[in-house]
């Protein structure tokens, strides 16, 4: 048994993790700073970077308590090196470094997209069939297709190995996750905005506003600016009483005032948004599974969590759709380790050099 630390600290979780053989989950313990940016309506860099110190060392001491494991049984260690915001990511491979030199431990730098991915490798926590070995329950298999949707990422990915992938499309301005939290905003209904519009979506009808599906039939890339302007536009119709005067002083990161709160048909919004996103993503992910034959498609990432994404994917492709649970969908240290492992099997380490790189690319 190959026994990997994961250290994850991209955005505003602070997370440490122990998983066996890259699969099984010994421990994942995440402290969330949501309630520390919900009055922001987004994450504060400065302030997840402080918290993060404050955070890190009890996260670690409880990962490796729950995994009822010592320093002298880890295998390796493995930290998120990138993309995420360059404050909290040095809080994250700084410790690592320190502890790996510390206690002799190889040390794994992991692409924070690439462990979203290598999310779909673990056994999810309460799966019944951890009662038997892990080898029963099968590994994805190759070639695959990959979406990892986020708040800062929509990426396509064929995935043809371990550490084998080619980006097929990325997103060109805002990411989806990015889209949801803007456009929550812009609702009034808090923050993060994935949740809070899955749930104000429930009730409405998702062909009440004709909203643009940007790129459908164009390649695999990615844009949602121009959706989430058009939800703008309907939302200054209803706060300047259908008039178009007056719409320039509503700005898109503005909260809509109560009387046009009052007046907006949200649950109609809201579905009607979402099922332009989902479209989407489905829609091309569809078309890569068919275009690359492949056996398996893979979603990741905080987006991954949402039912009609995982319903309409699940419904529109002729293969096998692999998902998380939620709590693997979110940032969490598991996947780190998860992906950390199979580089670790490959012979891969980083030396004591390594920095954080804030834009890191899949590739």
């Amino acid at each position: 048994m190959v026994l990997v630390l994961g250290l994850e600290t991209s955005c505003d979780e602070t997370a440490a993790a122990v998983v066996a053989d890259g699969r099984e989950i010994l421990s994942n313990v995440v402290a969330s700073q949501i309630e520390l940016h919900r009055r922001y309506g987004g994450v504060f860099p400065e302030i997840a970077s402080r918290q993060h110190i404050l955070d890190i060392v009890p996260v670690i001491e409880e990962a490796l308590a729950q995994a009822k494991v010592g320093w002298d049984s880890l295998d390796a260690l493995a930290v998120t090196a990138g993309p995420g915001l360059v404050g909290s990511l040095l809080v994250g491979v700084n410790v690592a470094k320190g502890i790996a030199w510390a206690r002799g431990l190889p040390l794994i730098g992991v692409n924070h997209l690439e462990a979203h991915l290598y999310a779909n490798w673990l056994i999810p926590p309460n799966d019944t069939r951890h009662a038997v070995q892990k080898e029963q329950i099968p590994p994805p298999q190759f070639p695959l297709i990959c979406l990892i949707v986020s708040g800062g990422h929509s990426d396509l990915v064929l995935m043809t190995g371990h550490g084998q992938y080619r980006v097929l499309g990325r997103t060109l301005d805002d990411a989806a996750g990015e889209a949801f939290d803007k456009v929550a905003r812009l609702l009034g209904l808090g923050y993060p905005g994935g949740p809070a519009i899955q749930a104000a979506a429930e009730n409405g009808n998702p062909c009440r506003f004709s909203l643009p599906r940007a790129m459908l039939e164009r390649g695999y890339d990615f844009s949602f600016s121009g959706l989430k302007t058009a939800v703008l536009r309907i939302v200054q119709r209803y706060a300047s009483g259908g008039k178009e005067r007056g719409q320039a002083r509503y700005r898109l990161f503005s909260s809509p005032t109560a009387s046009a709160q009052r007046q907006l048909p949200l649950a109609d919004l809201a579905a009607s948004f979402q099922a332009a996103v989902v479209d989407v993503l489905v829609k091309k992910t569809k078309r890569a599974a068919e275009e690359f034959q492949v056996k398996e498609v893979l979603l990741a990432g905080g987006v991954a969590s949402n039912k009609l994404l995982r319903q309409r994917m699940s419904a529109q492709i002729n293969v096998p759709v692999r998902y998380p649970p939620p709590i693997l969908c979110t940032d969490n240290a598991a996947m780190v380790a998860a992906a950390g492992y199979f580089k670790h099997m490959a012979g891969e380490r980083s030396s004591w050099d390594l920095d954080v790189r804030p834009g890191m690319a899949l590739k």
